[in-house]
């Protein structure tokens, strides 16, 4: 539970960062998934802002740098990311063994932004995968779904180095990946491909180890008072605000746009409802945090808290209905054509 403690006060509220926002071009070119990144729309594609700690710009910047870009066309969504890296390793090799045991490059994907049903990527510099889906995110029950296969997906790593060879000192690796969007559908609940301007949430992290060498090989690095690993670096392109990327409504939004790479340059959309959608969101972390203290859900917003919040283009308080383990919040829209709710096991939605 210490997670939704971090989320319920106002203060830590007050600390979480703005979602950061891309928009995603589509390609003539025909992409060759061989993690060079070397094709004309990929030279103009433009990159992400470089990656932050996991908690925010509060805390140290990364020790190494990394971005990434993304393309689509008509049958994949593309992700490349530059990943600097003065000792490249990498040990695992099993398919959809737990890979951010090893140096990792992570993608979440979030459809239709509801927090559930979500799809999570993972790679290591030998281009070993760990594909996944989330029917829910772990602190509302989970499950993940391990056995779940992105059946025509294509993934590959450059090394700008060597693997696997301390001594010398490497520049980095490079991926890329191609999701097709026929497995994106299965939960999307919208269009995929997408429609012009619509928007989808998703997030990238890299894991780092501090690791040294020890008889000619690379080993992580010990607290020498306790003699265990140090814990890894978390870096990721939309900060969370904590270590947990499983905060879907933490993630970025990625829009995307019918135009050519490089036959111009889009505005990215802010969408009224997503601060319809976050105020909502208060509602549910506050409800946790009450439920813990108290056994049972709160039907006023007032109690959590939260009875003066502005959301311009909706009416608050929301309506609140409880029992002692469950609750649903319902907020409307001033002209009456929207309602968005959220219930206890986080999902919101629209009618």
């Amino acid at each position: 539970m210490t997670s939704f403690l971090f989320c319920a006060s106002p203060a830590a509220l007050a600390q979480i960062p703005m979602p950061k926002s891309y928009v995603c071009y589509t390609t003539k070119d025909s992409i060759v998934v061989d993690g060079n990144l070397t094709e004309s729309s990929w030279e103009k594609a433009p990159w992400t802002d470089w990656f932050v700690d996991i908690q925010g710009n509060q805390m140290p910047s990364p020790r190494y740098r990394t971005r990434a870009k993304m393309l689509w066309d008509t049958n994949y969504f593309y992700i490349g990311a530059e990943i600097q890296e003065p000792d490249v390793w990498a040990t695992i090799t099993e398919r959809d063994a737990v890979i951010f045991h090893d140096d990792d490059y992570e993608v979440f994907i979030d459809p239709d932004g509801d927090t559930h049903q979500y799809y999570e990527f993972e790679m290591n510099a030998l281009n070993t995968i760990w594909d996944l889906l989330l029917i829910k995110p772990y602190r509302d029950g989970g499950p993940p779904v391990n056995a779940w296969d992105i059946h025509g997906l294509k993934s590959a790593v450059q090394i700008d180095g060597t693997i696997n060879h301390p001594g010398d000192k490497d520049k980095g690796w490079f991926v890329e990946i191609a999701f097709p969007w026929k497995v994106l559908k299965e939960c999307a609940h919208k269009n995929a491909p997408p429609m012009e301007g619509d928007q989808w949430r998703v997030n990238f992290s890299r894991v780092e180890w501090r690791v040294k060498v020890d008889q000619g090989k690379y080993v992580k690095v010990s607290d020498v008072r306790t003699g265990r690993e140090l814990p890894e670096d978390n870096w990721v392109w939309s900060p969370q605000g904590l270590i947990d990327m499983h905060y879907p409504e933490m993630w970025g939004f990625v829009q995307f746009s019918d135009e050519p790479v490089g036959t111009g340059q889009e505005s990215f959309t802010v969408h009224p409802e997503e601060n319809a959608k976050w105020a909502l969101r208060k509602i549910y972390y506050r409800q946790k945090e009450f439920y813990r203290k108290s056994g049972h859900y709160s039907s006023s917003a007032s109690e959590l808290g939260l009875g003066n919040v502005k959301v311009g283009g909706y009416i608050w308080p929301p309506t609140i209905q409880c029992t002692s383990s469950l609750f649903e919040a319902v907020i409307k829209s001033v002209d009456g054509k929207e309602r968005w709710h959220i219930s206890d096991d986080g999902r919101t939605w629209k009618e």
